[in-house]
């Protein structure tokens, strides 16, 4: 890079070198001869640094590598595919197909901080489920060799059985560099919900201590998978759990999900209470009676005794059976305050008018020193572990669920919608442009449920899903109704799910119907387009000297403008969502981002004149970007041009 033109780097950040430079800043006396002075940084933080013979910690064989893994950059990119994408041009939605730890590294750039939460349901390492091979050579590597762990039939044939030695370390070694990476990615207020079982329950919860922080773990959520359960050998397990971490200690989490169905009533308090939702009657029965619970009540022109039995009834019925008898759920006290602050309704029940109480989103009664207050609900709480004990959170419910979307069954372990829509509901606002990204994709369920939310609750959030290109087996049902692999299946679910959504939602507020994203960006994992950037720290002589040969051209030829635009605006900083078009300016066609911010030349084929790039120069973007290969060896022409856009203020970038 000169000071006139910026050169695009060439590959991701070097995290290993980033921290260094992190540590000269803040303690520049441990850094000696260009080097981190390790001993040195032990003697700054004396007693805080743990003894170097006995520390306390997960360990496992390949810990080191895998770390490696997470720091070692990328040339990869992203290909824009068009063919398999929905509403390209409006869409701030993103899926992309690749491996999930080079896609990470690609989005560190742009995504760096910026993600309010992650929801992944990675393997759970049963013995039966395929762990990701990394290689820890040349990251790109990892995702092509993966093709080579399919046979011929689409069989996954490398599973991770308790047989083959390492069971939990090769489990370890592909999810570590994954959360070391997500944590940069997440928000300084975001959070991260993983879905695991008990084979990895205990080693999760260690390593996401690690990555996150011993005091971030926010709560370990158990959840009901199926009523019948999987028989086990003493027992039929039907539960597995939901870890939540944050980035930092001052998360905030919402206590309630606004859009659950219940809260759907609004009264003279919504302004400051939210909506509400009806509890049972305040009367009902199977409780031990209680003679102080047991008045009249006079209110709407009725007068209301618990089951609406007189005392003498009720004396009777208990005699009958102690189990049945009625009585109100709130002392006189609490009713007479609830009925003067609005917590109380007189609703039409099947046998006549009956007494309701309402629960309020954001409000409560508390009893304080005596007393009953309305008291604000605080909204740093998040749901109880109660609430994903509910059926509808199990696994039966998300596949019946799916099969009906896609009319066939497709997956046997996807997880429903409902429970990652409280998830989102909780971590989330509705109107900040939260980003939710989900790298273990699956059936897609992260993107249905955003989708969801956001209809229910007119949000705008955003989501970004990775699915490896896993293919279907052959002789399913999936393969024979043309689903060739699991990405096929993803894409499909999104158009469904969405039109699904849209139609229910038109149905309900067509006026802003169309305000609802439910499109999405298609992107495929590939090498860098440019050749110069292809080449790794393990090269042997003659492919070194063919590289050299290849530095002649800068761009791939079979290279789409589109496909190089994507990777310069990754490479530089930019979003996978950004808006791009078209243009022509003094006979050159060119690329616009953002409106104009930035124009991008792309064509090798063409060489401008000096007078076509003045006129891109007096459109005055904040940056251009032209292809090395463009000025045709022109140094005259590429220093003209970089003089002319210093004299604008504009910054001139070249690959």
């Amino acid at each position: 890079m000169t000071d006139d033109i910026y050169e695009t780097p060439s590959a991701t950040p070097d995290f290993k070198t980033e921290l260094a430079v992190k540590l000269a800043e803040l303690v520049p006396e441990a850094v000696a001869d260009g080097k981190v002075d390790v001993v040195k940084l032990q003697e700054l933080l004396a007693s805080d640094a743990a003894d170097g013979n006995e520390r306390f910690g997960l360990f496992w064989p390949g810990k080191k590598r895998a770390l490696r893994a997470a720091q070692e950059p990328t040339s990869a990119t992203l290909k824009p595919d068009f063919e398999n994408s929905k509403n390209w041009d409006t869409t701030k939605n993103v899926f992309i197909e690749g491996d999930n730890l080079e896609v990470l590294k690609i989005l560190q750039k742009h995504y760096h901080g910026r993600i309010k939460l992650i929801y992944i349901d990675p393997p759970y390492n049963t013995g039966k489920d395929f762990v990701y091979p990394d290689n820890y050579k040349e990251g790109l590597d990892t995702y092509l060799e993966w093709t080579r762990q399919v046979n011929e039939e689409g069989k996954k044939v490398s599973t991770n059985s308790e047989t083959e030695g390492r069971y939990h370390s090769n489990w370890l070694n592909m999810m570590y560099p994954r959360l070391k990476l997500a944590r940069n990615l997440l928000t300084h207020d975001g959070v991260i919900f993983i879905s695991i079982d008990d084979h990895e329950i205990d080693n999760l919860t260690r390593l996401g201590k690690e990555i996150f922080g011993e005091d971030n773990l926010i709560a370990t959520l158990p959840r009901v998978t199926k009523r019948a359960g999987k028989s086990g050998d003493l027992i039929a397990f039907n539960h597995d759990y939901v870890l939540a971490f944050s980035r930092s200690a001052s998360v905030m989490l919402n206590r309630f999900s606004h859009t659950d169905e219940g809260f759907r009533y609004s009264d003279e308090f919504e302004s400051e209470r939210g909506k509400y939702k009806l509890n049972q009657t305040l009367d009902y029965g199977s409780i031990q009676y209680s003679r102080s619970l047991d008045y009249e009540i006079e209110l709407a022109g009725h007068v209301f005794r618990p089951g609406g039995a007189s005392r003498e009834q009720m004396l009777a019925r208990q005699a009958r059976n102690p189990r049945t008898d009625y009585c109100w759920r709130w002392s006189r006290d609490l009713f007479e305050f609830g009925l003067s602050n609005g917590f109380v309704v007189v609703k039409e029940g099947r046998a006549g008018p009956r007494i309701y109480t309402k629960t309020y989103q954001n409000a409560t009664i508390k009893e304080i020193g005596g007393r009953y207050e309305v008291v604000l609900q605080d909204r740093t709480k998040a749901f109880t572990t109660l609430d994903f004990l509910d059926n509808r959170y199990s696994n039966d419910n998300a596949k019946k669920g799916l099969s009906s979307l896609l009319e066939i069954s497709a997956f046997d372990y996807t997880k429903p919608v409902d429970l990652v829509k409280m998830i989102v509901a909780l971590s989330t606002s509705p109107h900040g442009n939260d980003v939710v990204l989900d790298f273990f994709s699956g059936s897609a369920t992260t993107a249905h449920a955003v989708m969801q939310l956001n209809a229910e609750d007119g949000g705008n959030r955003r989501h970004i899903q990775v699915q490896l290109p896993e293919p279907t087996p052959e002789g399913s049902e999936a393969r024979a109704s043309g689903y060739s692999s699991i990405s096929n299946i993803s894409r499909k679910r999104i158009d469904l799910a969405g039109e699904s959504i849209q139609g229910m939602r038109q149905a309900q507020l067509a006026h802003d119907a169309d305000a609802l994203d439910i499109g999405f960006r298609s992107y495929s994992l590939t090498d860098s387009n440019f050749s110069k950037w292809r080449i790794g720290s393990e090269v042997d002589g003659g492919k070194l000297e063919q590289h050299l040969l290849d530095l002649r051209e800068s761009a791939s030829d079979d290279a789409s403008e589109d496909s190089l635009l994507v990777e310069l605006l990754l490479k530089q900083g930019y979003s996978l969502t950004e808006k791009i078009s078209s243009t022509e300016v003094d006979g050159l066609e060119l690329r616009s981002v953002g409106g104009g911010v930035v124009l991008a030349y792309l064509s090798e084929a063409v060489k401008p004149s000096l007078e076509q790039l003045r006129a891109v120069v007096e459109q005055d973007p904040a940056r251009i970007i032209v292809l090395e290969d463009a000025f045709h060896g022109d140094d005259e022409l590429k220093t003209n041009l970089a003089q002319l856009c210093k004299s604008k203020g504009i910054e001139l970038w070249t690959a």
